[in-house]
């Protein structure tokens, strides 16, 4: 086992010479997104719409109301409503300046250290020219800006925008629009252009301050805010009627303040009716938007949520103008929901914003908190199975432990978010589900087997995340372990945090079944049953529009490879180690590469970084997602549990004695494949850790599932005291060959 361990140490060093070490720091899920998935692609077949962009920055779905906001109800009634994710490059909050910026360029945008409005254009004739432009280029390095306007006028479109934001939006690559106006009342016709972006600043003026959004979450009345939301109601009021048959797209384009939020997104196709009718067909009644629809996109994998970029796509395609190879949002897609009324759809995007904003609010405490748990556990743990004392204890709060993982995506089947209370209840959720887990782990007829709760806990794990994977992610978003719209990291697919989980169970129940196999004499069938069942669990990480995880699958093969060869009695050394991860690396650029083959409409983040690979454009995300990965060695949320466990781990292994009463020693023993697993596990979580973004928290978590339960394995083997039966065939030692 020592010499395992040292296999482990130094082999997965090599991964960090690899190309395909970094590779993954390029695909953190987020802009880079462009996910194909079915649905209706609005604007494929309406080339030519007049199409006007309504921007109200800050404007969320709470401020909606038949009472207080009449015209965005209404309009709300004859669209296809969503959230949109407006989250750009800043750190905290997207300030309208960023959210303008971001339509202009087609990705996501910043302007650095100033967050406000965006600059007054200078009059140019009956159009106008964003006087910064320059600037934007030069000195902030925003090479993209000015995609959207260029775009279109390199294919003929003319542009007229309404405010300064509007303006920024669709100026071309020389700053310039070519008709201006400061507010709608100074315009007389609204069909002198092709393409209209408005303006409507009254919601986050109460936030500005010497041109710069204020940094107090609640800068703002509650009733202050609500005046605000009717000036805007008001000028949209007035707006609407005079745009005639315009395809109209309104869109909350920034935050409010530091904290972000869920936006309003809504789409009002040409021919959409009113909310008492039948859906409109549209042109051809592919696209139709109306009442009862919902607003998605590719992007984000979901019928609800669409990000900034995907506005950009959304106004070329409408207008038959080609997206540039930059602009990485898609058009947006229209989906029914099967009837509800117009009331019981906000409600709906209103309490995704409260799930989203309570998982941002939550998500350091929950892992402080798990991380106080687990280095608790590992200081109890040692001083109790040195005296032996109190052993089921110990084991059942090994078990309990290792529940918290799944449960923290079984809550999201309950309705917590639509409490008065949905902190308090999330929370009360998770313990009571992973109470239950734990239960069922140690009072099923399974108990009393060293491997039972093991099996248990894991095969739930595993069973949740691969369920959820098939089913569209429906349980990672909003999850403590997941991500959130909200944040806006990563939108579909499988996280890092929920790889790292994955990997373990897989691994763990796989070793257990083929324990069984193992005793009865039938090893390549355990290996087989190992090789094939890791295989599936891996290609639904990467596979694209499921998993769609790079890292993830240069991690997942060498963990299965090292668990297999292990089983089958072969000695695993540094060499074969580092061509487990490169083989990994070469599988998940095969899928990527497949992938890039697809149209890029219908591409995910791994197509396109084939096709970064391809131009050579790919080093700077990797240098700055690598950063992030670093980054997190000093996270003092993750690093602890690393510490604590693979110490606890390290200590029991080389002084069983001391540390742990023998107990992992007679583990092993009693089921040899456990230790396949737990080392299996350990490879994936360390080469996961180093090509991933997300860094410490793959290992961490990886630690915190397999070693509580390979742990409470061994108390149980312990119990027995008895020696592992005659027929039982041990596994050599896995280690450097030679």
């Amino acid at each position: 086992m020592r010499r395992a361990l040292v296999a482990v140490v130094f082999g997965v060093s090599v991964v960090t010479l690899a190309p395909t070490t970094a590779a993954y720091a390029g695909l953190a899920a987020g802009p880079e997104q462009r996910p194909g998935q079915g649905g209706t692609a609005a604007g494929e077949k309406a080339a030519g719409e007049r199409m006007v962009l309504v921007g109200i920055p800050g404007l969320m779905w709470s401020d909606v109301t038949p009472a207080d906001t009449p015209a965005l109800w209404r309009l709300a009634g004859e669209s296809a409503i969503g959230s949109l994710s407006a989250r750009t490059v800043r750190k905290d909050g997207t300030c309208p300046y960023d959210g303008w910026l971001t339509v202009s360029a087609g990705v996501r945008s910043a302007v650095g250290g100033r967050c406000g409005m965006a600059p007054t254009p200078e009059a140019s004739g009956a159009g106008a020219v964003v006087p910064e432009f320059s600037w934007l280029w030069e000195v902030r390095e925003q090479r993209d800006a000015g995609t959207l306007g260029q775009a279109l006028h390199t294919a003929g479109r003319t542009t007229m925008a309404v405010g300064p934001g509007a303006a920024l939006a669709l100026a071309d690559r020389a700053g310039r629009v070519d008709v201006y106006a400061a507010d709608a009342g100074q315009v007389s016709d609204w069909t002198r252009a092709d393409v209209v972006a408005v303006e409507i600043p009254d919601l986050i003026a109460p936030y500005i301050s010497a041109d710069r959004l204020s940094e107090v979450p609640e800068a703002v009345s509650p009733q202050a805010r609500r005046a605000a939301a009717q000036a805007a109601d008001a000028k949209l009021g007035a707006l609407l009627p005079r745009l005639g048959q315009a395809t109209v797209l309104v869109a909350g384009v920034g935050d409010h303040g530091p904290v972000p939020h869920l936006r309003v997104a809504m789409l009002r196709g040409p021919a959409t009716t009113g909310p008492d009718s039948a859906p409109a067909t549209g042109l051809d009644g592919a696209g139709a938007t109306g009442p009862g629809r919902t607003l998605g996109a590719r992007s984000t994998h979901r019928d609800d949520m669409i990000i900034l970029p995907d506005l950009t796509a959304t106004i070329l395609a409408r207008a038959g103008v080609a997206a540039p190879p930059n602009v990485v949002g898609v058009p947006v897609e229209t989906h029914g929901t099967g009837g509800g009324s117009l009331a019981e759809g906000v409600a709906a995007l209103r309490t995704a914003d409260v799930a989203g904003q309570t998982i941002r609010n939550t998500t350091g405490v929950f892992f402080t908190t798990l991380a106080v748990l687990q280095v608790l556990f590992y200081l109890t743990a040692f001083l109790l199975l040195r005296r032996r004392d109190r052993l089921p204890a110990v084991r059942s709060a090994a078990v309990a432990l290792a529940a918290i993982p799944a449960s923290t995506y079984l809550v999201n089947l309950l309705p917590w978010a639509r409490t008065a209370q949905p902190v308090l209840t999330l929370f009360a959720s998770i313990a009571a589900i992973a109470a239950a887990l734990t239960l069922v782990a140690l009072a099923g007829p399974w108990r009393r087997a060293v491997l039972g709760p093991l099996t248990v806990i894991a095969a739930v794990t595993a069973a949740v995340l691969l369920g959820d994977l098939l089913t569209g992610t429906p349980l990672q978003l909003n999850s403590l372990m997941g991500y959130t719209g909200v944040v806006g990291a990563r939108y579909y697919g499988l996280g890092n945090i929920p790889f790292a989980l994955l990997a373990t169970a897989v691994l763990l129940v796989t070793t257990a079944v083929a324990d069984r196999l193992v005793r009865s004499g039938r090893k390549s069938v355990a290996v087989a049953l190992i090789a094939v069942l890791g295989a599936f669990a891996m290609l639904l990480d990467g596979w694209p529009g499921v998993g769609s995880d790079f890292g993830g699958v240069i991690a997942f093969v060498p963990g299965i490879a090292v668990t297999a060869m292990i089983v089958a009695g072969r000695r695993v050394s540094v060499v074969k180690l580092g061509a487990f991860c490169a083989a990994g690396g070469v599988l998940v650029m095969t899928i990527a590469y497949l992938d890039y083959l697809r149209p890029p409409a219908s591409q995910t983040h791994l197509g396109r970084f084939a096709g970064q690979v391809a131009d050579g454009t790919f080093l700077p995300v990797i240098s700055r997602k690598l950063g992030a990965m670093l980054a997190t060695l000093l996270s003092p949320n993750l690093m602890p549990v690393v510490i604590a466990a693979f110490a606890f781990l390290v200590f029991a292994l080389l002084r069983p004695g001391t540390a742990s009463a023998g107990v992992l020693p007679v583990a092993f023993e009693r089921a040899p494949t456990l230790k396949a697993g737990l080392l299996g596990a350990l490879v994936s979580g360390v080469v996961g850790m180093l090509v991933n973004d997300s860094g410490a928290a793959v290992l961490s978590m990886a630690l915190a599932l397999a070693v509580p339960l390979v742990l409470s394995a061994g108390i149980r083997a312990l119990q027995y005291g008895e020696p592992a039966p005659a027929a039982t065939a041990p596994i050599p030692p896995a280690g450097l060959a030679g």
